[in-house]
């Protein structure tokens, strides 16, 4: 499964390769450089699908299901959780015994979360939309993931307009910070 086509395409292989990226963390010897460099990859895919699906996935869920408003609001007290954690995460090295006790949490809130967008969400979603609607969405999706912050923001806004108008200028800045730092290389 590749990266393009519909909301729900993009956002599962979003999904899979965060799940690789957990593992790769896994099998990377305790307290080594490639651990850190691995988790700084994972904040950054992590950030920049959660800030995609604030940005659009969430108002669609809000405009076109049943109870909307309390999925997306559910949605994003998850990602909230996930950000706090990957806050903490960016201030440790991979050699603090706090690492792998975060990743471990980070892991079973990703997880929670990739479970019920997947066997709920996206079904829901998939029965409401048109498949026009769902491809216009995903090229959305793929747009914003270009332009999302690559660092957890917990402050930033999750809902439009802030998130919308915020977010490229933080990711602009985000990005030069990784480009100076060689992080996510």
């Amino acid at each position: 499964m590749g990266h393009g086509g519909d909301v729900i395409n993009e956002l599962t292989t979003d999904h899979r390769e965060v799940d690789d990226l957990f593992q790769q963390i896994e099998q990377a010897m305790p307290g080594s450089a490639e651990r850190k460099q691995l988790a700084d990859q994972l904040t950054i895919e992590l950030v920049r699908h959660s800030v995609a699906e604030e940005e659009h996935l969430y108002p669609a869920v809000r405009k076109h299901l049943q109870d909307g408003d309390a999925l997306a609001d559910k949605e994003i007290a998850d990602h909230a959780r996930v950000e706090e954690l990957l806050k903490d995460l960016e201030g440790l090295n991979a050699d603090d015994p706090e690492f792998n006790h975060v990743i471990v949490k980070l892991r079973t809130e990703v997880e929670a979360h990739v479970r019920d967008e997947e066997n709920n969400l996206f079904v829901q979603l998939s029965n409401a939309c048109a498949p026009g609607d769902l491809e216009q969405l995903g090229d959305k999706i793929r747009t914003a993931k270009k332009l999302a912050p690559t660092r957890p923001h917990p402050s930033a806004p999750s809902t439009p307009p802030g998130n919308k108008l915020l977010a490229p200028g933080t990711g602009l800045v985000d990005r030069a910070r990784d480009f100076v730092t060689g992080r996510g290389k």
